[in-house]
């Protein structure tokens, strides 16, 4: 008996962080930019909540949550969708833009899901160069030709922690053509507390040929709930509806996001201690000679390129010390490692680390 034939999709499946290495041995993760401070105390009473129903189907146009995202950030209701994560909104935009052979452009750094789900429809990825580890809107709009659809980027981009500016947003929105989507990722935007950064959804708000994908699992830390929303013109949210699965977001996850969005307090807290520690961790790997970003989202890209030790042997040194980091190997940046930002615990404990590995090297 043979198995039925599927067609051959010609991608490498999405490879997470590393999450442990040892089941015997108790690991601090540092490799997967989740919430450093977990989630808010508010949140935290839905789980003990009796009462939850959970036996019936969610509402499958989340309104309450959708409620909710458009009071907190001054948007329309009518053009907010949510999804299982922002991945699955990803996902959606490429299903309903692409055809075979259509050209998507990225910067040949970005987030692995914008290759993958494009590819799975059939479109042809051309990645433009960045510079210095930094999307190059000049290298994007060298690459746009009659086929290009859709151009990606996460602002701030992972997974190199850098950004573009309100000027550079705005330029290469002007210059592309007014037929190609813009995709911008807020996921980190609430890290970036720089004066000439604005997010994606702030400075696009009203514009019909941007897209905008913002989630709950960073900041808010729902990552295991997958949960995150889009924002785009209503034809665009019309029509993502047509092909949303039905019943995509589950009613824990929705009340949970609903709470936590309005929890002001909470995301100041986490904004400050990312701020804090961030510049710590910058200014001890900086003494030796490990180079890395500004701190404007919440992991730092380890450059080892101009110390005594390769990322590949610092790399093993952490695992020793029951600490993991992320590889960069499936991004193709060499010799740098993608450090996320701790609780207060762990980071006092990764920088005893850093500091016993550098004195013995």
């Amino acid at each position: 008996m043979s198995v039925p034939k599927f067609k051959n999709i010609n991608i490498k499946a999405y490879k997470p962080g590393k999450s442990r290495i040892d089941k015997k041995k108790k690991y601090i993760k540092l490799s997967a930019n989740e919430s450093s401070l977990g989630v808010s105390a508010s949140v935290k009473k839905i789980f003990n909540n009796k009462n939850l129903i959970i036996n019936r189907y969610p509402d499958s146009k989340s309104k309450i949550l959708r409620k909710a995202i458009s009071k907190e950030t001054k948007c329309d209701f009518d053009k907010i969708i949510c999804g299982a994560g922002s991945d699955e909104i990803i996902q959606m935009i490429c299903q309903l833009y692409l055809n075979k052979n259509d050209e998507v452009i990225l910067p040949e750094y970005s987030f692995l899901m914008y290759r993958i789900y494009s590819k799975i429809v059939g479109a042809k990825i051309l990645f433009s160069k960045e510079i210095n580890y930094k999307v190059s809107v000049e290298n994007i709009l060298k690459k746009v030709t009659k086929k290009t659809k859709i151009v990606f980027i996460a602002n701030p981009n992972n997974p190199t922690g850098t950004y573009l500016n309100k000027s550079e947003l705005l330029f290469l929105r002007k210059k592309l053509n007014k037929n190609i989507l813009l995709v911008i990722d807020d996921a980190y935007h609430e890290y970036n507390i720089k004066a000439d950064y604005i997010s994606g959804l702030d400075l696009f708000k009203r514009s019909k040929n941007v897209f905008i994908l913002r989630t709950f699992s960073k900041l808010y830390g729902l990552a295991s709930l997958r949960i995150g929303w889009g924002y785009g013109d209503r034809k665009i949210i019309n029509a993502l509806y047509k092909i949303k699965p039905p019943f995509n977001v589950n009613f824990l996850a929705e009340l949970c996001a609903t709470e936590a969005i309005s929890d002001k307090k909470f995301v100041k807290k986490s904004i400050k201690h990312n701020v804090i520690w961030g510049k710590k961790i910058k200014k001890l790997f900086l003494k030796y000679n490990v180079t890395s970003n500004e701190v404007v989202s919440n992991f730092l890209l380890l450059n080892f390129n101009k110390c005594k030790i390769s990322s590949k042997l610092f790399m093993k040194q952490l695992l020793n010390n029951q600490v993991i980091a992320r590889t960069m190997e499936e991004y193709k940046i060499k010799n740098c490692l993608r450090l996320s930002i701790g609780n207060s615990s762990e980071n006092k404990y990764l920088l005893k680390v850093v500091k016993k590995i550098f004195k013995n090297v």
